[in-house]
């Protein structure tokens, strides 16, 4: 007699073989065949279910799964309103390039296309968003579609979907039947750059006056080429806010992020730059920030953004680590450069007014002296996922990465309600490590009923809540378009009554005074396995708009920047052109 297994067992057998060890989801009527089979490879010790509360949560956390470990995520819905839910992190993953799989039930196979209650065209609604989009059509196929969507997830680097009738997974098919290429599959690895490309490379930053190196995430797991080659050929380093963590905070030529979540000396550097070194980034500002008569040199592992986001001199098709190994080793040291020198004393003045508004006791609560206790009680290794607003910029310039902490946020599709999720997935896969939930107000009342996840699974999070009553982000976008306010007040929210009620610590704090205690106190709870919610009501005062500065004589009266100075306590803050002009 042919020996047999249940097809959705066989499809979750097919998962563990690519080292998929939870997935995220929502039982529905749907895709109830798939939860027996869950069922039960849970029971055997296999694969764990993550029972969230709303499949956003889900999807948005099998994201973040993949950003913080490389290795794919798993989120499933349901059909109709639990695959709609479910389309929030497909494009997340698909914006920031993370391999992520999406299994959707549907249907039955005899109800389909006959407007049964539920059903949708669910291959239609993912088609833009999936680098592959299938839907199973026989119980056979079912592992071997499944075996294939994670396959193409990594190589295409994007979310897959798979779409299955709710009557195939409980299916019987032959044992030996179907099979995992996992043992067998091999990520690509981008060539080392030609001597020709290195050395012409070479010769257009020896011929700039104002070089500058500008990494992405592409540039992870190569950071002390960056720094060698920061410091032998005199380039300050810009990053893009997803590659925060990369290079560690204290580097003295680090200028930070630029644009909007951005620093100061960064925007100051990147136009005036002559020469950009763009190495493993696709920042979808460049045309707009960076100073549009600099040269280009252009590095990336994926050859269709070379030359997307700026006239390009050189372009290689190269994996970061080998292409700055190479340009070290083929590079003659620089003389010491005015320019290199005059954005380390910039960076340098930076962080001592971020210090200085960190340290700062007067007046009304800021949301500065929040990082700086967030500083205090991170471990070396701590995990931050940062939500999207106000505090994504603060966050960005703030937070003291050491190089071995990471930092994450929802990049391109800048999905408010993230940070959450995020955490979730980081303490799932790294459940010895410290980490943080940081949100505003606004994000973490999207998803603050998976706080119950939270304590379901005895996670213990660090949630911080910025709570200035208000989407500060964009009061500060209508303030810039001289409008007044409009749709952004949130009303006052008592977050850690929230917390208490959905089972987690809830710490409340209004003053400086309190911060030092709560954070101690969370910090402990943390420490018994439990997670916390700390609600830090905070002022509404604007954090200093880099993107418009009003510090240059040449640009603006004496009365416009003094009354900047009073504003943004940035009366030590100094120039780029003025370091310059003592260099």
């Amino acid at each position: 007699m042919v020996e047999t297994i249940k097809s959705g067992i066989a499809m979750l057998k097919t998962l563990e073989s690519w080292d998929v060890d939870h997935i995220y989801g929502i039982p529905g009527g749907s895709i109830n065949s798939l939860v027996y089979a869950l069922r039960d490879e849970e029971t055997a010790g296999h694969i764990r279910y993550i029972h969230v509360r709303h499949e956003e949560v889900g999807a948005l956390a099998a994201v973040s799964d993949g950003r913080v470990t490389g290795k794919i995520g798993v989120a499933f819905g349901s059909a109709g309103p639990g695959a709609t839910h479910l389309y929030q992190g497909v494009y997340d993953a698909k914006m920031d390039k993370v391999p992520t799989l999406f299994i959707v039930g549907q249907v039955g196979q005899a109800q389909m296309n006959m407007d049964f209650f539920q059903e949708q065209d669910e291959a239609q609604l993912f088609g833009d968003g999936a680098v592959y989009n299938r839907t199973v059509m026989t119980a056979e196929s079912l592992p071997h579609v499944v075996d294939e969507a994670v396959r193409q997830a990594y190589v295409n680097h994007g979310p897959a979907v798979v779409v299955i009738p709710n009557d195939l997974a409980d299916k019987e098919i032959p044992a030996d039947g179907y099979y995992s290429a996992a043992a067998n599959f091999r990520k690509a690895e981008a060539p080392a750059p030609t001597d020709e490309q290195v050395d012409d490379a070479l010769t257009l930053i020896k011929q700039a006056k104002k070089p500058i190196l500008y990494i992405g995430q592409g540039v992870r797991g190569a950071a002390d080429e960056a720094m060698e080659l920061s410091q032998k050929l005199q380039l300050p380093i810009a990053y893009a806010a997803l590659a925060k963590d990369v290079i560690p905070y204290d580097f003295p030529a680090l200028l930070g992020s630029a644009m909007r979540v951005a620093s100061k000396p960064a925007n100051e550097a990147m136009a005036e730059t002559d020469l950009i070194l763009f190495v493993g980034s696709n920042f979808p500002f460049a045309e707009i920030l960076f100073n549009p008569n600099a040269k280009f040199i252009q590095i990336d592992s994926n050859p269709a953004v070379l030359g997307k986001r700026h006239k390009t001199e050189v372009a290689m098709w190269a994996d970061a680590k080998k292409a700055l190994r190479k340009l070290n080793d083929r590079a003659e040291k620089a003389a010491d450069s005015d320019w290199y020198q005059a954005n380390i004393a910039n960076a340098d003045n930076w962080r001592d007014y971020n210090e200085q508004m960190m340290n700062k006791t007067d007046g009304e609560l800021r949301f500065e002296p929040v990082f700086k206790e967030i500083n205090r009680i991170a471990t070396d290794d701590a995990l931050f996922s940062i939500d999207v607003g106000d505090v994504t910029q603060n966050s960005v310039r703030l937070i003291k990465n050491t190089g071995k902490q990471r930092s994450y946020t929802s990049g391109l599709f800048a999905t408010m309600g993230s940070g959450l999720p995020g955490a979730i997935a980081a303490q799932l896969s790294f459940p010895d490590k410290q980490v943080f939930s940081l949100a505003g107000d606004g994000a973490e009342s999207m998803v603050m009923q998976d706080l119950i996840t939270e304590n379901l699974y005895h996670l213990p999070i660090i949630n911080v809540v910025f709570k200035n009553e208000e989407l500060g982000f964009i009061v500060d976008e209508q303030e810039d378009d001289e409008q007044r306010r409009f749709g952004v007040s949130l009303g006052n929210v008592d977050f850690a009554k929230v917390a208490e009620a959905h089972g987690v610590t809830g710490i409340s704090v209004t003053k400086q005074s309190e911060l030092q205690k709560a954070f101690d106190e969370a910090r402990e709870i943390t420490k018994r396995g439990e997670p916390v919610l700390i609600d830090v009501q905070i002022t509404g005062e604007r954090p200093i708009p880099v993107e418009k500065l009003e510090l240059d004589p040449d640009k603006f009266t004496d009365e416009a920047i003094s009354r900047f100075r009073k504003r943004y306590y940035a009366q030590e803050l100094k120039t780029l052109k003025e370091f310059e002009k003592e260099s």
